[in-house]
Protein backbone atom coordinates (compact mmCIF):
# COMPACT_ATOMS: atom_id res chain seq x y z
CA UNK A 1 0.00 0.00 0.00
CA UNK A 2 1.41 3.80 -0.93
CA UNK A 3 2.47 5.44 1.99
CA UNK A 4 0.27 8.67 2.46
CA UNK A 5 2.89 11.59 1.85
CA UNK A 6 2.00 15.13 3.17
CA UNK A 7 2.96 18.85 2.93
CA UNK A 8 2.75 20.41 6.63
CA UNK A 9 3.01 24.25 6.68
CA UNK A 10 5.13 24.49 9.91
CA UNK A 11 8.22 22.99 10.86
CA UNK A 12 8.54 19.21 11.91
CA UNK A 13 10.62 17.31 14.42
CA UNK A 14 10.33 14.00 16.04
CA UNK A 15 7.69 13.52 18.81
CA UNK A 16 4.46 14.43 18.63
CA UNK A 17 2.12 17.14 16.98
CA UNK A 18 -0.69 18.99 15.86
CA UNK A 19 -1.05 19.70 12.64
CA UNK A 20 -2.40 22.95 11.15
CA UNK A 21 -5.93 23.38 10.62
CA UNK A 22 -6.14 23.32 6.86
CA UNK A 23 -3.90 19.94 6.76
CA UNK A 24 -5.90 18.56 9.90
CA UNK A 25 -9.28 19.15 7.93
CA UNK A 26 -7.79 17.39 4.35
CA UNK A 27 -6.72 14.36 6.30
CA UNK A 28 -9.69 13.64 9.00
CA UNK A 29 -12.47 15.05 6.99
CA UNK A 30 -11.63 15.22 3.10
CA UNK A 31 -9.35 11.64 3.02
CA UNK A 32 -11.10 10.49 6.18
CA UNK A 33 -7.92 9.11 7.25
CA UNK A 34 -8.12 7.54 11.22
CA UNK A 35 -6.41 7.21 14.36
CA UNK A 36 -2.98 4.52 13.68
CA UNK A 37 -2.66 5.50 9.66
CA UNK A 38 1.37 5.38 8.60
CA UNK A 39 2.14 8.70 7.05
CA UNK A 40 5.00 10.58 5.78
CA UNK A 41 5.26 14.24 6.36
CA UNK A 42 7.44 17.33 4.86
CA UNK A 43 7.71 20.70 5.65
CA UNK A 44 9.90 21.86 2.98
CA UNK A 45 13.23 21.81 4.14
CA UNK A 46 14.40 18.71 2.36
CA UNK A 47 13.62 16.55 5.36
CA UNK A 48 10.93 13.81 5.30
CA UNK A 49 9.65 12.38 8.45
CA UNK A 50 7.72 9.20 8.90
CA UNK A 51 5.20 8.27 11.70
CA UNK A 52 1.55 7.54 12.71
CA UNK A 53 -1.68 9.23 13.40
CA UNK A 54 -2.21 9.27 16.99
CA UNK A 55 -5.88 11.33 17.44
CA UNK A 56 -8.00 12.12 13.74
CA UNK A 57 -11.12 14.91 15.13
CA UNK A 58 -13.38 16.81 12.77
CA UNK A 59 -10.96 20.13 13.47
CA UNK A 60 -7.83 18.26 14.84
CA UNK A 61 -5.15 15.67 13.80
CA UNK A 62 -2.27 14.72 16.37
CA UNK A 63 0.61 12.95 14.72
CA UNK A 64 4.05 11.12 16.32
CA UNK A 65 6.86 11.46 13.97
CA UNK A 66 9.24 8.94 14.60
CA UNK A 67 11.95 8.73 11.86
CA UNK A 68 13.54 11.19 10.17
CA UNK A 69 14.86 10.62 6.45
CA UNK A 70 17.18 12.52 3.98
CA UNK A 71 14.37 13.98 1.43
CA UNK A 72 14.85 14.09 -2.15
CA UNK A 73 17.84 15.90 -3.43
CA UNK A 74 17.14 18.72 -5.95
CA UNK A 75 18.54 18.84 -9.69
CA UNK A 76 22.09 20.73 -9.47
CA UNK A 77 20.76 22.32 -12.06
CA UNK A 78 18.59 25.86 -10.57
CA UNK A 79 16.14 26.92 -12.86
CA UNK A 80 14.01 30.40 -13.06
CA UNK A 81 11.13 29.37 -15.32
CA UNK A 82 9.53 32.97 -16.37
CA UNK A 83 5.79 31.77 -17.90
CA UNK A 84 3.60 33.67 -19.63
CA UNK A 85 0.41 34.12 -17.63
CA UNK A 86 -2.33 31.86 -19.27
CA UNK A 87 -5.96 31.53 -18.44
CA UNK A 88 -7.26 29.00 -15.71
CA UNK A 89 -5.43 25.40 -16.71
CA UNK A 90 -3.29 26.25 -19.02
CA UNK A 91 -1.14 28.63 -16.13
CA UNK A 92 -2.26 25.25 -13.57
CA UNK A 93 -0.96 22.61 -15.31
CA UNK A 94 2.33 24.77 -16.63
CA UNK A 95 2.93 25.56 -12.84
CA UNK A 96 2.43 21.30 -12.14
CA UNK A 97 4.86 20.43 -14.44
CA UNK A 98 7.08 22.68 -13.66
CA UNK A 99 7.24 21.56 -10.06
CA UNK A 100 7.40 17.71 -11.44
CA UNK A 101 10.30 18.28 -13.59
CA UNK A 102 11.92 20.25 -10.38
CA UNK A 103 12.14 23.76 -11.25
CA UNK A 104 13.06 25.78 -8.51
CA UNK A 105 11.57 29.05 -8.99
CA UNK A 106 8.08 30.38 -11.42
CA UNK A 107 7.87 33.98 -12.12
CA UNK A 108 3.96 34.44 -13.95
CA UNK A 109 4.66 37.20 -16.56
CA UNK A 110 2.45 39.68 -18.09
CA UNK A 111 3.66 40.81 -21.42
CA UNK A 112 1.80 42.06 -24.80
CA UNK A 113 -0.67 39.44 -25.44
CA UNK A 114 -1.41 38.20 -22.47
CA UNK A 115 -5.56 37.73 -21.98
CA UNK A 116 -5.38 37.73 -18.27
CA UNK A 117 -4.76 40.88 -15.69
CA UNK A 118 -4.63 39.85 -12.02
CA UNK A 119 -5.14 42.46 -9.57
CA UNK A 120 -5.03 43.01 -6.19
CA UNK A 121 -7.30 40.57 -4.17
CA UNK A 122 -7.83 38.43 -7.23
CA UNK A 123 -4.03 38.27 -7.47
CA UNK A 124 -3.18 36.79 -3.95
CA UNK A 125 -5.91 34.85 -4.09
CA UNK A 126 -4.79 33.02 -8.06
CA UNK A 127 -1.02 33.16 -5.97
CA UNK A 128 -2.48 31.15 -3.50
CA UNK A 129 -4.14 29.09 -5.90
CA UNK A 130 -0.93 28.25 -7.72
CA UNK A 131 0.86 27.54 -4.55
CA UNK A 132 -1.38 24.64 -3.97
CA UNK A 133 -0.90 23.35 -7.00
CA UNK A 134 2.80 22.91 -6.39
CA UNK A 135 2.23 21.73 -3.05
CA UNK A 136 -0.01 18.96 -4.60
CA UNK A 137 2.48 18.23 -7.24
CA UNK A 138 5.20 17.75 -4.44
CA UNK A 139 3.26 15.76 -2.69
CA UNK A 140 2.65 13.57 -5.80
CA UNK A 141 6.48 13.34 -7.09
CA UNK A 142 8.46 13.10 -4.09
CA UNK A 143 9.89 16.60 -3.99
CA UNK A 144 11.07 17.66 -0.35
CA UNK A 145 11.30 20.72 -1.84
CA UNK A 146 8.61 23.41 -2.89
CA UNK A 147 9.55 25.68 -5.33
CA UNK A 148 8.77 29.67 -4.80
CA UNK A 149 5.86 31.25 -6.89
CA UNK A 150 6.88 34.84 -7.03
CA UNK A 151 3.60 37.54 -7.88
CA UNK A 152 3.23 38.19 -11.45
CA UNK A 153 5.48 40.85 -12.64
CA UNK A 154 5.67 42.72 -16.06
CA UNK A 155 8.32 41.24 -18.60
CA UNK A 156 10.51 44.07 -18.11
CA UNK A 157 10.85 43.68 -14.41
CA UNK A 158 11.89 40.13 -14.85
CA UNK A 159 14.03 40.92 -16.95
CA UNK A 160 16.06 43.24 -14.87
CA UNK A 161 16.09 41.11 -12.18
CA UNK A 162 17.13 37.71 -13.95
CA UNK A 163 20.60 36.32 -12.34
CA UNK A 164 21.04 32.98 -13.94
CA UNK A 165 24.23 32.57 -15.69
CA UNK A 166 22.41 31.30 -19.27
CA UNK A 167 19.36 33.19 -19.86
CA UNK A 168 16.84 31.47 -22.69
CA UNK A 169 13.76 32.71 -24.93
CA UNK A 170 12.11 29.85 -26.47
CA UNK A 171 11.63 31.24 -30.23
CA UNK A 172 10.73 29.34 -33.32
CA UNK A 173 13.64 30.86 -35.27
CA UNK A 174 16.42 29.94 -33.22
CA UNK A 175 19.36 27.79 -32.19
CA UNK A 176 19.27 24.49 -30.19
CA UNK A 177 19.75 23.93 -26.72
CA UNK A 178 22.15 22.09 -27.22
CA UNK A 179 24.58 24.95 -28.56
CA UNK A 180 24.82 26.19 -24.78
CA UNK A 181 27.83 25.34 -22.19
CA UNK A 182 26.25 23.64 -19.04
CA UNK A 183 25.08 26.23 -16.61
CA UNK A 184 24.88 25.73 -12.74
CA UNK A 185 21.35 28.53 -12.90
CA UNK A 186 19.23 28.75 -16.16
CA UNK A 187 16.14 31.03 -16.74
CA UNK A 188 13.98 30.19 -19.26
CA UNK A 189 11.49 32.26 -20.60
CA UNK A 190 8.26 31.42 -21.89
CA UNK A 191 5.27 33.63 -23.90
CA UNK A 192 1.95 33.28 -23.05
CA UNK A 193 -1.07 32.01 -25.07
CA UNK A 194 -0.22 34.23 -28.14
CA UNK A 195 3.50 33.87 -27.95
CA UNK A 196 5.99 36.87 -27.33
CA UNK A 197 6.01 39.63 -29.78
CA UNK A 198 9.24 40.60 -32.11
CA UNK A 199 9.49 43.35 -29.89
CA UNK A 200 9.65 41.82 -26.77
CA UNK A 201 11.96 38.70 -27.91
CA UNK A 202 14.34 41.55 -28.80
CA UNK A 203 13.78 42.86 -25.69
CA UNK A 204 14.89 40.07 -23.34
CA UNK A 205 18.27 39.48 -25.99
CA UNK A 206 19.03 42.98 -24.83
CA UNK A 207 18.67 41.78 -21.37
CA UNK A 208 20.74 39.12 -21.91
CA UNK A 209 19.05 36.27 -23.09
CA UNK A 210 19.56 33.91 -26.07
CA UNK A 211 16.77 32.56 -28.54
CA UNK A 212 16.15 28.67 -28.49
CA UNK A 213 14.28 26.32 -29.97
CA UNK A 214 13.16 23.02 -28.89
CA UNK A 215 12.29 21.61 -32.82
CA UNK A 216 10.26 22.20 -35.45
CA UNK A 217 6.87 22.20 -34.16
CA UNK A 218 5.29 25.49 -32.41
CA UNK A 219 4.18 24.00 -28.63
CA UNK A 220 1.46 25.62 -26.40
CA UNK A 221 2.19 28.13 -23.47
CA UNK A 222 1.34 25.05 -21.56
CA UNK A 223 3.55 22.17 -23.08
CA UNK A 224 6.39 24.23 -23.47
CA UNK A 225 7.70 24.43 -20.35
CA UNK A 226 7.36 20.74 -19.66
CA UNK A 227 9.51 19.93 -22.57
CA UNK A 228 12.02 22.68 -22.24
CA UNK A 229 12.37 21.66 -18.45
CA UNK A 230 12.87 17.69 -19.79
CA UNK A 231 15.34 18.41 -22.34
CA UNK A 232 17.45 20.85 -19.56
CA UNK A 233 17.50 17.72 -17.08
CA UNK A 234 18.56 15.95 -19.46
CA UNK A 235 21.35 18.12 -20.80
CA UNK A 236 22.62 19.36 -17.57
CA UNK A 237 20.12 18.60 -14.40
CA UNK A 238 19.57 15.24 -12.91
CA UNK A 239 17.70 13.40 -15.33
Amino acid sequence: MRLSRFFIDAPLSLGEHELPEAQAHYIGRVLRMTAGAAVQLFDGSGQEYLGQLLEVGKKSVRVSLDQALPGQPDSPLHIHLGQGLSRGERMDWAIQKATELGVNEITPIVSERCEVRLKDERADKRLAHWRQVAISACEQCGRSTLPVIHPPVTLAEWLKDSEAELKLVLHPVAEPLTSHDKPMRLAFLIGPEGGLSDAEVDQAKGAGFHAARLGPRVLRTETAPVVALSVAQQLWGDF
